[in-house]
């Protein structure tokens, strides 16, 4: 059952011709079916419109860029704030200790001095009993401390 070669030729010609066809048929009935079952709702922006929008954002851009700069300035400014702030407070810290070492010296002092009293006092004689002209001299604890206060001035 084979066909001479004069018909089979013009047949697969004509085979391969009625594909091409049909599915080039079959590609404009499924753009068709595609363009029926979702159709345009809108215009697209027109080209005016477009360039009024990006004219727009870029100054919208412009402004946000110079906001931006005026907070990294301030940013910078508060950064150098802080650390004024952090070299202040460790300065403090240092005079607090420096001024509770002192208060410490102070106390003991006071102490020193509240003791030789009570010690003044104990000695002291009797309320009928005449004045003892003369004074002790302070102690030396007491003598530092009075030289340090006048070096302190």
């Amino acid at each position: 059952m084979s066909l001479p070669v004069r018909l089979r030729r013009p047949a697969v010609l004509l085979g391969v011709v009625l594909a091409l066809f049909a599915g080039a048929a079959t590609i404009r009935a499924a753009a068709a079916w595609t363009a029926a079952s979702s159709p345009l709702v809108s215009k697209p922006p027109s080209v005016e419109s477009l360039v009024s929008a990006l004219e727009a954002e870029q100054t919208r851009s412009t402004a946000l860029q110079a906001q931006l700069d005026e907070l990294t300035v301030g940013s910078a400014d508060l950064a150098a704030a802080l650390a004024a702030a952090r070299d202040r407070i460790a300065l403090d810290a240092g005079q607090a200790e420096a001024l509770q070492s002192s208060l410490a010296d102070a106390k003991a002092k006071l102490k020193a001095l509240e003791r030789s009293i009570g010690q003044a006092r104990t000695a002291a004689p009797p309320a009928g009993a005449a004045p003892i002209a003369a004074v002790a001299p302070p102690s030396e604890e007491a003598r530092d401390g009075e030289h340090e206060e006048h070096e302190d001035d």
